[in-house]
């Protein structure tokens, strides 16, 4: 599963992008010299980024604002992006992360009783650039066979580009490899969270009874992780990444939650793996999600690798081996768990069935489970919603064994 080092070589011959077409007022240019003319959209300027695709139909909003596409650029395979134009309530983070966008179609104006912003006001809103009139079939192909490629998006309403300066951009970029970008997503302080998952009638509530009480380990999560949360019965304290398991402990949690978030983990673990191995010393129960699956099994011991490709969609199938049932879930990823090295007295309980790789394990005999996809599903089929309550039965086993 490691990533092909053949995409990061670059050609030899010399630089020679095609002319630029009448119109275009955006460009996206990969690390090996390949140039895709466009029609910019949203914010001006350049950013660089590892490019990926995601296979989603809906749920743009969550995407774009989901801190585990920190570093990235995100291609959307699906053609009619922007449709449904963006509101208030959609949003995973307060401040989106992710690099820029890359789509099919120039956005339309939206046609859903919800929206309050076009796609395009929204992106200048939030700093984010956006480039449509792009091939993105044949930009899913180049990912699919040769892996995600560093790149850069470009928007310029005159239309003035220095590609080779771009290219260059692009190539010296390090890419997500080793690099630590939980620290950056992170809550900068501890709070608390109450809101509970949206209904159609009612839009959002507010927790009113708390059974547990639960520390979420802030690595980016989701808003919507945390909405399940309290929609479970559970009393919230989201703390920072690199929170000591003092500062979790004097919480005093029912269970701890380990949550999504961008970048290597094999890098955000130097710190953050010491105290998740301190906060299984004592025993409560622990989720597990994403990266928190990721850093969780490094934990344990395991080892983690860059993919070629990553899962990134709402249309993944997972396989539960404890059920034998086949749930479809919603998946940001670019880094897996290499199954043979769990260690002993760790059972692997879901596995992708498109590639195999490991998509969830427990620890044997203890309250400490995981899983590699996102349950919450936002956006995504909501197969999954049955893990958070799986975690409030080991909180309250927990309890009525005390």
């Amino acid at each position: 599963m490691a990533t092909p080092a053949a995409f990061r070589e670059h050609d030899a011959q010399p630089f020679s992008p095609p002319p630029k077409p009448l119109g275009a007022t955006a460009v996206v240019v990969l690390d090996d010299g390949t140039v895709l003319w466009g029609r910019g959209f949203g914010a001006t300027g350049a950013e660089v980024g590892e490019v990926c695709f995601n296979t989603s139909m809906t749920g743009y909003q969550e995407i774009l604002t989901d801190p585990s596409y920190a570093g990235q650029i995100v291609t959307f395979t699906f053609p009619h992006i922007g449709i449904v134009g963006a509101n208030g309530e959609d949003m995973e983070t307060t401040t989106p992360v992710t690099r820029g966008l890359i789509i099919r179609a120039i956005p339309t104006d939206p046609s859903n009783w919800r929206a309050r912003l076009r796609l395009d006001a929204w992106l200048k809103r939030h700093d984010l650039i956006g480039v449509a009139g792009i091939d993105t079939r044949r930009l899913t192909r180049r990912i699919r066979d040769q892996g995600p490629p560093n790149g850069i998006i470009c928007h310029d309403p005159g239309g003035t580009f220095d590609l080779p300066a771009l290219l260059e951009r692009a190539r010296i970029w390090p890419g997500l490899e080793g690099m630590d970008l939980a620290g950056e997503v992170t809550c900068r302080q501890t709070y608390g969270w109450t809101e509970t998952p949206w209904h159609l009638k009612d839009g959002y509530g507010q927790g009113t009874e708390s059974h547990f009480h639960v520390v979420a380990m802030d690595f980016g999560t989701k808003r919507n992780i945390l909405r399940n949360l309290a929609g479970i019965g559970c009393r919230v304290t989201v703390v920072p990444a690199s929170a000591s398991v003092d500062e979790v402990l004097r919480h005093d949690p029912d269970g701890i939650f380990l949550s999504n978030g961008p970048g290597d983990p094999a890098a955000t673990g130097i710190y953050a793996v010491p105290v998740i191995q301190g906060l299984l010393a004592t025993g409560l129960p622990t989720f597990g999600i994403c990266l928190g699956h990721q850093m969780l099994a490094l934990a344990l011991g395991a080892r983690t690798e860059k993919m070629a490709r990553g899962h990134r969609g709402a249309n993944h199938p997972v396989k539960d081996l404890t059920t034998g049932k086949v749930e479809i879930t919603s998946q940001n990823h670019g880094f897996v768990v290499v199954p043979d090295s769990l260690p002993d007295g760790v059972d692997t309980t879901h596995v992708s069935l498109f590639d195999g790789t490991n998509e969830g394990f427990r620890i044997a005999g203890r309250p400490v489970f995981a899983v590699q996809y996102h349950p919450e599903a936002s956006p995504g089929p909501q197969d999954s919603h049955y893990l958070f309550a799986r975690f409030a039965e080991l909180m309250q086993a927990k309890r009525n064994a005390a």
